[in-house]
C-alpha cells in the first residue's frame, strides 16, 4: 500500500509552531514526505513570520493546509485544558482560523480545513458545548472547510449530523486506551518515538484499520488520515521510514 502523494489515506502533521528564537520540529525535511498539514496560529506556537512562511512552503510543496487552533496557552504549548465559555471560545477560534485563511489564500491557496490542537482537540472529542463551538466557528467561514478530528468520535458524530466535510484522523505516534482515546502525555511511553513501532501502528491502520492499545487491546480504527506530530523528535525518522515502507509494499504489489 502507497501512503504517499496518491495514497487512499493521507499524513498530516503539525507545523509552524516555532517561535522566535525557539524553534520546534523538522518542517523543511518533513513537508517532501506529508500530504496535509496543520499549522499553528500562534495561541500555542507559531507567530507571525514562522506562520507565513510555513503557509508558503505547504503551497510550494501542494500540502493541503489546515489551520490548528488552539487555548489561548502559549506558555504551557496548548495543553492545558481551559474553562472558557462558548462566546470567548467561538471568538477565539474565529480569530485563528481568518489568520491562517488570510494568509493562505494571500498566497494563492485556499484553507482545507481545521484540526484544534491540544486539549481542545481532546476536550472537543468529549465534550459536546466545546465541539460545537468548533463546529460554528468553522462553519462560519463558509462550506468548504473540513473539520478534522479523532475517528469514531463525538467530533465526527457531530459533524455527520451538520452534514459538514470530517476527516477522520487516527495517530501513527500516540498510545492508545482501551476506550479509544489517546492515553495521556503524562504516562510514560504515551508518545512513540521508537521508529519501527509508529511505522507498524501506521500500517496497521491503514492496511487493516486496526490499532493495538496500550494494555493490547485491538481496536477497530476507520481513518482518513494519519497524524505523525511535527514535535515528536523521532517525526522525521518515523515519515521516512513510513515513505520507505509504503514504497517497498507499491514495489511488491507491480511486481507480484
Amino acid at each position: 500500500m502507497d501512503i504517499g502523494k496518491e495514497n487512499i489515506i493521507e499524513i498530516n502533521c503539525d507545523m509552524g509552531e516555532s517561535y522566535g528564537r525557539f524553534i520546534i520540529g523538522h518542517d523543511d525535511q518533513i513537508f517532501p514526505l506529508i500530504t496535509q498539514c496543520n499549522i499553528a496560529c500562534g495561541f500555542h506556537g507559531g507567530d507571525p513570520l514562522h506562520i507565513d512562511q510555513t503557509i508558503a512552503k505547504a503551497i510550494r510543496y501542494g500540502v493541503a493546509v489546515g489551520a490548528h487552533p488552539s487555548y489561548p496557552d502559549l506558555m504551557g504549548f496548548g495543553r492545558r485544558k481551559m474553562d472558557i465559555d462558548s462566546a470567548e471560545l467561538s471568538a477565539l477560534l474565529r480569530y485563528q482560523i481568518a489568520v491562517i485563511k488570510s494568509l493562505v489564500e494571500s498566497r494563492g491557496g485556499r484553507l482545507n480545513h481545521v484540526k484544534p490542537h491540544g486539549a481542545l482537540y481532546n476536550t472537543a472529542a468529549i465534550t459536546e458545548a466545546v465541539c460545537e463551538s468548533i463546529l460554528d466557528s468553522i462553519q462560519s467561514f463558509g462550506s468548504g472547510i473540513a473539520f478534522m478530528g479523532m475517528a469514531g468520535s463525538l467530533m465526527q458524530q457531530m459533524a455527520i449530523e451538520r452534514s459538514m466535510p470530517f476527516l477522520a484522523e487516527a495517530f501513527g505516534d500516540r498510545r492508545y486506551t482501551s476506550e479509544g482515546t489517546l492515553q495521556s502525555r503524562s504516562i510514560p511511553g504515551s508518545v512513540i518515538t521508537d521508529m519501527n513501532e509508529a511505522i507498524d501502528q501506521v500500517l496497521s491502520i491503514a492496511k487493516n484499520q486496526k490499532v493495538k492499545t496500550a494494555d493490547g487491546t485491538i481496536l477497530p480504527v476507520k481513518a482518513d488520515t494519519i497524524c505523525i506530530h511535527g514535535d515528536n523528535p523521532a517525526a522525521l525518522d518515523i515519515l521516512k521510514g513510513i515513505s520507505e515502507a509504503s514504497a517497498l509494499s507499491q514495489d511488491s504489489s507491480e511486481t507480484s
